[in-house]
């Protein structure tokens, strides 16, 4: 396959480079060579439109991929067991095998942008969301094996790759002192993604009813398509995030990379997890209440929409007051709000229930959004302890972007993989004692590591990195 055709790499002054910039290359797609988002003038100047742009394209395709990845959280409301025969821990089994798969197709996609260019890559991975949505709308009907609902769900895990080549492709558009709001925006932005495919299915439940689930596909395919074309039409490739082959290898060789991962399952591992798991657990545990698929959905979007929503504010908190010290106070009031819905699940009150599961939820999306800002802080610290012992500024700075790139990939990935461990533990501790209490106190016990591990690795004076 022949390598797509560029344009000649500018060499015009910081102000005469919008030229060049707004020009597509001929060939394949659109190739801009001179990015330089750390200089103020061409920022100003040209930097800031052109991240825009591309900004708002990534966050319509990577939410319309979050809502196919997190479909089944849905389509389980729409399987009732006399018809279907799929009983509560065959439900939480569809909901964890496309969270599973979409942990693992995390790393190859985050490595897609750099072989293939950012936009050229969104408008594969937009377009790849057919295949699942397609796949639903033929084989959904009573009768059906569980077999090859089983088979079907995991097709959806597509569309949690959107999210890590998403991410590292506006990682590498903004300059370093707004990564934060950017990628805080860029998250959160595909992570209402998950409300507000659940707020389809309650319309779609309050409206035709349980029997037909196909309406939910017809919304989304057309949508599938719009953000592929809009990605062909508007968005652009960054030849300067282009990751050298062994980036990967690198970044695992970097003890921050697994810290990083860890801290992440705590945060984004817990929003999908109990995003996928939340409208089960209601059902199980308060069965009066939510004895319809109806009643279950009026509540389980109102978590994750939360926690979509303030995400940003994680991301800017932490560009004020550092990633680490938001992180660190962030996982201590998860430990308190995961109590809470312990408590609650003790003196079986369903207000206190609710309220301490969306405290969970606002607290994970703030943790969200810290998280990632933690990540090219590491490596710009790096980068300017190597320029002040001598080394070269312009390959310390492109070292910091490959190894955040390949980091917020593999970050991207093991968190997911914590939504797997979420639903795993809900449905063991659902099987074993017909509650969640088990899996609470789990959680709890999680969340005082990850306190414990954040204050050791970057908040105790001894280990204190600059700006992380």
């Amino acid at each position: 396959m022949a390598a797509p055709t560029r344009p000649a790499t500018s060499s015009a002054a910081p102000n005469t480079v919008a030229a060049p910039l707004e020009t597509p290359a001929s060939g394949r797609g659109k190739w801009i060579e001179d990015w330089r988002p750390e200089d103020p003038q061409f920022w100003d100047s040209t930097g800031k439109k052109v991240a825009r742009r591309n900004l708002f394209f990534s966050i319509f395709s990577e939410h319309v991929g979050f809502s196919i990845w997190s479909l089944w959280s849905v389509l389980v409301l729409f399987l009732p067991e006399p018809v279907f025969g799929v009983d509560p821990a065959g439900k939480f089994l569809l909901t964890t095998l496309p969270t599973a798969l979409g942990a693992f197709v995390r790393l190859p996609y985050t490595f897609a942008v750099a072989r293939f260019g950012g936009r050229n890559w969104t408008i594969i991975s937009a377009a790849l969301l057919l295949i699942p949505t397609i796949a639903i709308a033929i084989v959904l009907k009573p009768g059906v094996s569980f077999t090859t609902l089983l088979v079907i769900s995991c097709l959806a895990g597509v569309g949690g790759g959107n999210f890590a080549s998403s991410m590292a492709n506006i990682n590498a558009f903004y300059p370093d002192r707004l990564k934060g709001w950017a990628l805080g925006l860029n998250a959160g932005g595909g992570n209402l993604g998950v409300p507000v495919v659940q707020l389809v299915g309650l319309l779609v439940l309050a409206t035709v009813g349980v029997n037909h689930a196909r309406v939910i596909l017809a919304v989304y395919i057309p949508l599938i398509v719009i953000a592929a074309v809009g990605a062909a039409l508007v968005m652009d490739n960054l030849a300067t995030a282009r990751n050298q082959p062994r980036a990967m290898r690198e970044a695992t060789g970097e003890p921050h990379t697994w810290i990083m991962s860890f801290l992440y399952i705590g945060t984004f591992g817990s929003f999908i997890g109990f995003s996928f798991a939340f409208g089960q657990v209601l059902q199980n545990q308060f069965t009066g209440s939510f004895a319809t698929p109806l009643a279950a959905a009026s509540v389980t979007w109102l978590g994750p929409l939360l926690g979509s929503l303030i995400r940003p504010v994680g991301g800017t908190l932490a560009d004020r007051f550092g990633g680490a010290r938001i992180t660190c106070w962030n996982f201590v009031a998860m430990a308190l709000g995961a109590g809470v819905v312990w408590t609650a699940s003790q003196l079986k009150s369903l207000p206190l229930f609710v309220v301490g599961f969306v405290l969970l939820f606002v607290l994970s999306g703030i943790g969200n959004g810290s998280t990632y800002k933690m990540i090219p802080a590491i490596f710009r610290s790096q980068a300017q302890q190597s320029v002040a012992v001598g080394g070269d500024s312009r390959a310390a700075d492109r070292k910091a972007l490959r190894m955040s790139g390949a980091l917020i990939g593999i970050a991207g990935a093991i968190g997911a993989f914590g939504g797997v461990l979420v639903n795993l533990a809900f449905r063991q501790s659902f099987l074993t004692t017909g509650s969640g209490d088990s899996a609470y106190l789990v959680f709890i016990a999680f969340y005082v590591v990850c306190v414990a591990v954040t204050w050791i690795v970057y908040l105790r004076p001894q280990a204190r990195m600059a700006g992380v």
